[in-house]
């Protein structure tokens, strides 16, 4: 480091330094702000003490209802709880008499960490979490509807409903008022599906709605379970996803608590986490939809609590019943595509693939129509999920390889005009020439057939591929709980290494494969480094390109930090995608002879001089833009002169 960056950084220490100590708040200021503070804290307390008075008063009256044989409500209020279970090939839900709600889900064909079949949720979720010092909220899963009558309100969650046809795949849960004054809530699960169709229906039910009724409440909130063996990154991949109606996804973010006021009708809802969803789907629509995320700490066996609240379509008449859907199933692309089919309104795509998040939209394009198809083509042959990667890398690899070798050459050809680009550099030794300098080298490049935009154009083109891995590997639910070498789970990190206390940054393990990747990044870095050519220049621009080159080997280190907790399949494909571009530079290294091409472009130069060629359009603005800077870079120093 010179003189004059040890100087400019004290400068930046000193500056820094001063401005929070002339900024730093007085005596009167930390007063005033702790007063305001407790006069948050005060608000805050108001507001939860008039949430506690309002349940107090609605259960006061629920227990006044319930014992008040004159309600319409009477009847509906008394009851046992009982659960009701239907199941098919792949789902088993339970639905609890009070509420008629769903209180669990569980998946047949795939497992826990114990070995033991997936349960999204049940009934016996809970959780407290501290809102303040003074007040403590107990979380759990509830789902319930909202209904407005004249003189009473329906709210399912204290309701009793009675089933009736009941079977193994359907049940009609009623909620009986009177003998010919009820509502049916009707549960069918489909065949050999993660799908459950929920239609209600009112049955001599206008008498007790205003005349003005069309649509019901919908309330759910949900705990999302823990289901993978990384809270880290599996909580990256934990949100609210919906569907705006005839538009694309959004989501609330991952990481933070958030929330959302959704002003356009939403298709459906989904609390997703990495690889299974439980998602309401509307037979019409959903409007007025309000969504909050809150992130649980690790520990808890919980990612998040989610909640939703919505208004949908209703006839009181009982003419047109309400149609919902349910999907509780695996985040597998293919899977819900084919849910698309099962729609309660064939007419209209739901498009729930979309839920999976593939990335930007070129970058997704790249995933749904080629890796994708790729993945499962090499996923069918039966082999180890770790040799599909290595499948999947090489095909990769090999795809772009015609760009990385394109890249390469450009590199080469710069390299090889070193010794001509050094005279160009002892021409123009002062500051003031540095335009006149990189003209004459911009021109040296057209002569000779190279290009500086040559190396990166290349690698450009190649991003999008490697960006589309980078999101298509961790929502690959085919490498959950697949094993490979050292590996017991590909969707999770391998820790080989590990321990009992977790340690920051690193937490309580090593990722063998993440290590491997960064130390293969370390060695590209230095193959790469050597393919740039020095093309010389200001000590400061030296200096510049010193740091620049250390900063590059940082980086591998940082990665590390930042990948430890990822999935060891992707760290995998990273370690394999790095070791192969090293092999190919060793291998282009030998292939490409510098030498000869700066015979072939000489020839090219001598075959062009009476005849040259007319620039590209890049090359020509870039030159024109050079011109221009110089000829207003002579007119200030003229006038300086004056």
């Amino acid at each position: 480091m010179d003189k004059n960056s040890i100087i400019g950084y004290v400068l930046i220490a000193l500056v820094l330094g001063s401005f929070f100590y002339f900024n730093q708040p007085d005596p009167d200021k930390i007063e005033a702000q702790k007063r305001h503070q407790d006069s948050i804290a005060a608000v805050l307390y108001e507001q939860e003490q008039a949430e506690i008075r309002e349940n107090e008063a609605r259960e006061a009256k629920l227990a006044e209802q319930s014992k008040d044989s004159t309600s319409f409500l009477f009847n509906a209020l008394q009851g046992e709880e009982k659960s009701i279970t239907l199941k098919n090939e792949k789902l088993s839900v339970d639905i609890s008499t009070l509420g008629a709600r769903i209180t669990s889900a569980t998946l047949a064909d795939y497992k826990n960490q114990q070995g033991n079949p997936i349960t999204l949720f049940d009934n016996n979720d809970k959780i407290e979490l501290r809102k303040s010092r003074r007040n403590i909220d107990e979380l759990q899963n509830q789902f319930y509807f909202t209904f407005d009558g004249k003189e009473e309100n329906i709210n399912t969650s204290d309701m009793y409903f009675i089933p009736v046809e009941q079977s193994d795949s359907s049940v009609i849960m009623r909620l009986a008022f009177t003998d010919d004054k009820y509502i049916d809530f009707c549960y069918n699960l489909l065949s050999d599906s993660y799908m459950v169709n929920l239609y209600i229906d009112a049955h001599n039910m206008s008498s007790f709605f205003p005349g003005s009724t069309r649509e019901l409440g919908i309330n759910w909130e949900q705990l999302i379970r823990q289901q993978e063996k990384g809270f880290t990154f599996e909580q990256q991949y934990t949100n609210i996803t919906y569907k705006i109606y005839d538009d694309d996804t959004e989501n609330l973010n991952e990481r933070d608590n958030d929330k959302e006021e959704v002003k356009e009708p939403v298709d459906w809802i989904a609390f997703k986490n990495q690889f299974f969803s439980c998602i309401l789907i509307a037979g019409d629509r959903f409007n007025d939809v309000s969504l909050v995320s809150d992130t649980l700490h690790e520990g808890r066996g919980f990612m998040k609590n989610c909640s939703a609240s919505m208004y949908t379509e209703f006839d009181p008449t009982g003419k047109t019943p309400t149609e919902l859907q349910f999907y509780f199933g695996p985040n597998k692309y293919s899977t819900l595509k084919e849910s698309n089919k099962l729609s309660i309104n064939p007419d209209k795509d739901i498009n729930l693939h979309e839920l999976i998040y593939f990335g930007w939209p070129i970058v997704r394009l790249i995933n749904r129509y080629f890796i994708i198809y790729l993945f499962d083509w090499l996923t069918n042959w039966g082999i180890s999920m770790g040799i599909v990667l290595l499948l999947l890398t090489l095909i990769v690899k090999a795809a772009v390889y015609p760009f990385t070798y394109k890249s390469y050459v450009s590199s080469a050809k710069m390299r090889a005009l070193k010794p001509y680009i050094d005279e160009i550099n002892a021409k123009y030794p002062k500051p003031e020439d540095a335009m006149r300098k990189q003209q004459e080298i911009m021109g040296l490049y057209s002569k000779y057939g190279a290009s500086p935009m040559g190396g990166c154009l290349p690698m450009l083109i190649q991003m999008p591929i490697f960006i589309a891995l980078f999101n298509f590997v961790p929502n690959a639910i085919e490498l959950r709980q697949q094993s490979f070498l050292w590996a017991h789970d590909l969707s999770s990190y391998d820790a080989l290494i590990s321990w009992g206390t977790s340690i920051w940054p690193i937490g309580n393990h090593i990722s063998i494969f993440c290590l491997l990747f960064c130390v293969t990044q370390i060695l590209n870095t230095y193959y790469t480094s050597k393919m740039q050519p020095n093309m010389g220049g200001s000590p400061e621009q030296e200096q510049q390109m010193k740091i620049m080159r250390w900063m590059m080997y940082i980086m591998p280190v940082v990665f590390f930090f930042i990948f430890n907790d990822y999935s060891s399949g992707l760290n995998y494909y990273y370690f394999l995608s790095t070791l192969i571009s090293v092999f190919t530079f060793i291998y282009l290294r030998r292939a490409v002879k510098e030498d000869e091409l700066l015979r072939k472009m000489q020839a090219y130069h001598e075959a062009n001089k009476n005849n040259p060629k007319k620039r590209s359009g890049m090359m020509a603005r870039l030159e024109a833009l050079q011109q221009e800077q110089q000829r207003i870079l002579e007119e200030q120093q003229k006038r300086r002169k004056q």
